[in-house]
């Protein structure tokens, strides 16, 4: 397993066939690197949260291109795809008095999977992680 911070940018996009394709072409002319995208829709608009793998900020882009952003951070989570796992690390989280507001992942075909997590302290939160990871 391994944890680190990324950003995560929210912004409210009309729902309408090509705003996802010309929101995310944002990131791509840019050079940064989607780690996960996660969507809710209603009516006529959608909320579209997206991670990033990045050292910089990139809200600059967003104002720049009209979206109004909130920037958070959160953690990304990168561990074996195995029936458990997100138990182990809820259940260390909760002990350590951490909230998680918000939570989507996927693995892949293989025997990985990556967890993207809002929670109340990110910093602590990570403390917490990387000292699980060292007595392992």
């Amino acid at each position: 397993m391994s944890v680190k911070i990324v950003r995560q940018y929210t912004v409210f996009l009309p729902n309408i066939p090509g705003a996802l394709a010309k929101f995310v072409e944002l990131f791509a002319n840019a050079g940064v690197n989607i780690v996960g995208i996660a969507s809710e829709i209603r009516d006529d608009s959608g909320v579209v949260r997206v991670a990033v793998d990045a050292d910089r900020k990139v809200s600059h882009l967003l104002t720049g291109a009209g979206f109004t952003t909130i920037e958070t951070t959160m953690l990304s989570l990168e561990l074996a795809d195995k029936p458990g796992q997100l138990m182990r690390l809820t259940r260390l989280l909760g002990e350590g008095n951490i909230n998680i507001t918000t939570v989507y992942g996927t693995s892949d075909s293989g025997d990985n999977g990556r967890l993207l997590m809002n929670v109340s302290d990110p910093e602590k939160a990570l403390e917490i992680l990387k000292a699980e990871l060292s007595s392992k």
